[in-house]
């Protein structure tokens, strides 16, 4: 082995090991009350996610459409917004509790006590279809979802950049809002919920993109392809069902900026 050849080696460990490295956010308290209609007008002023990057890590191309997200909370809700680019916004499922993830969609993964079992997995596509539930364990453990399982009180929005389910033009994108209460979390967290100051939650956000074509005026997934899985923080595997490298959300009572 070369030295040149020594050095690359060493070169890829690295950064294979630092993108490895759990994302960390600290999410404010809400300085106002949120409303959750999908614009996003009060979140200007808090501090947004790294861009997304592909599930696998940095060595994988960094995705095609930017993905960002921001958290707050008070005393009644953990919320989240997301900012997600996107040149064609489409949608299909309108029936909760679909396989959300047939379309494009937004993720979020929430495991409270940072365990690895009991948590909570939400996703939403652009018409603000949801589907939530609940895995006391991960697949690979032999854990089954539980689809019966509901964010009770749980609120959502989204925003169309542009005109849903329209080829003709291009768009910019959509956002989503949601406010997930306190009160559905604590059910399995095992900690405080709401947090306390300096408290972790084990979180992490996907996107599950699909390349699609335009057949007779509409829309259609390209057949034989699989879908792109956009992440905040890589799991280094294409398998989101892996809480120990979701990232780490520190909670502070400081309120966020006006």
């Amino acid at each position: 082995m070369t030295i040149r050849t020594l050095l690359l080696l060493l070169l890829m460990m690295y950064a294979s090991a630092v993108s490895a490295q759990p994302k960390e956010y600290v999410c404010h308290q809400a300085a106002r009350k949120i409303v959750i209609d999908g614009k996003l007008d009060e979140w200007r002023k808090v501090p947004a996610t790294e861009a997304f990057v592909d599930i696998e890590g940095d060595l994988k191309p960094n995705p095609r459409f930017a993905t960002r997200v921001k958290m707050l909370w008070d005393a009644q809700y953990f919320y989240i917004a997301a900012e997600l680019a996107e040149p064609h916004v489409w949608g299909t499922l309108t029936q909760r509790d679909s396989v959300i993830f047939h379309d494009n969609d937004f993720e979020v993964f929430i495991d409270p006590n940072g365990d690895r079992n009991e948590y909570y997995e939400f996703e939403i596509n652009a018409l603000n279809t949801g589907w939530d539930l609940f895995l006391p364990k991960p697949y690979r453990d032999g854990g089954t979802a539980d689809n019966s399982w509901n964010i009770a009180g749980l609120k959502t929005a989204v925003r169309v950049n542009g005109t849903l389910n329209n080829p003709k033009d291009q768009d910019r994108g959509w956002t989503v809002e949601l406010a997930l209460p306190w009160q559905a979390l604590a059910q399995y967290a095992h900690q405080a919920a709401p947090p306390k100051e300096g408290d972790e939650w084990r979180v992490n956000f996907s996107r599950v993109e699909w390349q699609h074509e335009i057949v007779d005026g509409k829309y259609r997934k390209v057949a034989n392809t699989k879908e792109d899985n956009w992440v905040w923080s890589p799991q280094g595997v294409i398998d989101m069902h892996r809480p120990e490298r979701w990232g780490v959300v520190r909670f502070t009572t400081r309120a966020a900026k006006r």
